[in-house]
């Protein structure tokens, strides 16, 4: 079977329809079921499947290899066996895109990375540690997805994690093999089906139309990459508040084994590690994020301590191993690219490292992102550390306010433009007027096609330009500039069908708006986690301790 045609026989047990189900509650025992983290055990649900989905971090597994592949030094770049071994797909299967991110003042640019774990089965050793013996060569799943942010100046580096069950509407992909058109998804769908959808790339066109942070690249691994070079690493000190034994009555958990205290992990308990939902906190995917982000924090410390790197044999090994397990976009596709971005990473210090994951709230048993993940995606897009450290995030702010759209705009006369009333709060019912009001103040301007919305009153606390394509993006900014709306109030929404202006509690009167100070600081919410912090321990839920 082609690897095309294996993206098409999705099982039915492992995704969610395109209609929108998966948008409103589900079979919970069933998801329980069918979300086995454990080992070839097999899992029945309500819905026939037999399939265990285990979930494990292979994107920590990726920017080791970008890391050490770098570390290796200067006699391996030039290997063409390790060129030969590195897999390559296009970036971005989507129609829109989105525009690169404007240099400071020093002729530089963030980076942002896409890392992507495939639970794939597609060879006889990720079938050994992967399990699930009937789905050996069917459609994979992007169950890990998170976005590594290296800042313009290289001071800092962010990581936002996805959750794998997070709903988001997949866009139109076409699968770059064969030609496969992938319609937009009807409704919101869990997002690690976007990896069917024709390859990474769809991942990446899913994160952008989310977040509209521009992705520069990607790096997805798989299986046996995680065990091969947690194995040349020598260990990863990573600890736990009790003794823990991932594996509950009906045989559901990855079998990780530890006691009390911080110890060293590597090969095979790594992946129990980073696969563990069961025991750890309420045995959410959101609990094992949390562990995932301390085993990559433990690791890149260990990547600068540990003295058995040293080794130039190794060193090859390992480079063999991560260049075996990868695949990059074609930026990506060669180790001297691959060693120049390494470069590039090794610039942070652990202490300017912030994980986090994107705030989210419960639909059913799946999750959605909040107010606060825009927040979240806000500063990633605007380049301001998730640390709180960055003097220049004051300048950054300003220079985002002052940015414009490289979209082109209609005359003022030819943008049509829906003016919403958003002025209600939880102390204050909505400003009677408001969106009539603002809307006469815009034809005054010119925008003579303005008008009032006939939906109901809701509560934004901040006002907001809204579009939805990349065709209308220079008429939302033109917008804001003629209100004196701050451009990083212009957003991409699939919530609206043209440009919307929604006039948000901090403008309940007047006819001239005043942007209020903006904050700049990281959501609680996203319970952001230290690069250097080495006293972090998860907690162990009671019911999977041992004595």
């Amino acid at each position: 079977m082609t690897q095309s045609a294996a993206r098409r026989t999705l099982r039915d047990d492992r995704r969610e329809p395109d209609g929108g189900a998966a948008d409103g509650p589900s079979d919970k025992a069933s998801d329980k079921a069918s979300d086995n983290d454990g080992g070839d055990i097999p899992a029945s649900g309500a819905d026939g499947g037999h399939r265990p989905r285990r979930r494990m971090l292979k994107w920590f597994a990726a920017v080791l290899a970008l890391l050490l592949v770098g570390a290796a030094g200067a006699g391996y770049v030039y290997y063409r066996h390790l060129n030969d071994n590195i897999k390559q797909n296009p970036l971005n299967l989507g129609d829109n895109k989105v525009a690169q991110p404007t240099p400071n003042a020093a002729g530089q640019t963030p980076l942002n990375i896409l890392l992507i774990g495939s639970d794939a089965r597609d060879s006889e050793e990720n079938q050994k540690l992967g399990g699930a013996r009937e789905t050996f060569g069917a459609t994979p799943l992007a169950d890990v997805q998170m976005l590594l942010h290296l800042s313009a100046d290289r001071t800092n580096m962010s990581v936002i994690s996805m959750p794998r069950d997070t709903l988001v509407q997949i866009p139109k992909c076409t699968d770059p093999e064969d030609g496969t058109v992938y319609e937009a998804s009807k409704g919101r769908v869990m997002t690690n089906q976007s990896l069917g959808h024709g390859g990474p790339g769809c991942t990446v066109a899913t994160w952008q139309e989310l977040t509209g942070i521009h992705i520069d690249h990607f790096v997805m691994v798989d299986f046996a990459g995680v065990v091969s070079m947690a194995d040349a690493v020598g260990g990863v000190p990573v600890c736990v508040d009790a003794n823990i034994l991932s594996r509950d009555s009906k045989g559901h958990g990855s079998g990780l084994k530890l006691r009390e205290g911080t110890h060293p992990v590597k090969g095979e308990q790594a992946l129990q590690w980073l696969r563990t939902r069961y025991g750890f906190g309420d045995g959410s995917d959101l609990a094992r994020a949390k562990a995932q982000h301390m085993y990559m924090n433990s690791l890149v410390r260990e990547l600068r301590e540990n003295a058995t790197l040293s080794s130039p044999n190794k060193l090859r090994r390992l480079a063999e191993e991560a260049t075996r397990a990868l695949t990059v976009d074609p930026g990506l596709d060669t180790v001297k690219k691959l060693y120049d971005l390494s470069d590039e990473l090794r610039k942070v210090k652990p202490e300017r490292v912030t994980m986090t994951t994107m705030p989210n709230r419960y639909v059913g048993a799946r999750v959605e992102p909040t107010e606060d993940a825009e927040q979240l995606f806000r500063l990633v897009r605007e380049d301001i550390a998730l640390d709180g450290r960055d003097q220049k995030s004051a300048r950054a702010a300003e220079a985002a306010q002052e940015a414009t759209s490289t979209e082109p705009a209609a005359p003022d006369a030819e943008i049509a433009v829906q003016v919403v009333n958003g002025t209600r709060t939880d102390a204050l019912a909505a400003a009677s007027g408001r969106a009539s009001a603002v809307a006469g103040i815009l034809r005054e301007t010119g925008f003579t096609g303005a008008f009032a919305g006939t939906a109901g009153s809701l509560g934004r606390e901040r006002t907001a330009v809204r579009y939805p394509s990349a065709d209308l993006e220079g008429d939302a900014h033109r917008v804001a500039e003629a209100l004196g709306i701050p451009a990083s109030s212009v957003q991409r929404s699939t919530d609206v069908s043209g440009v919307t202006l929604v006039v948000g509690a901090d403008w309940r009167e007047g006819t001239t708006y005043e942007a209020p100070e903006q904050d700049d600081t990281t959501p609680e919410s996203a319970e952001a986690l230290n690069g250097a912090d080495d006293t972090a321990c998860m907690k162990v839920n009671p019911a999977f301790t041992w004595s």
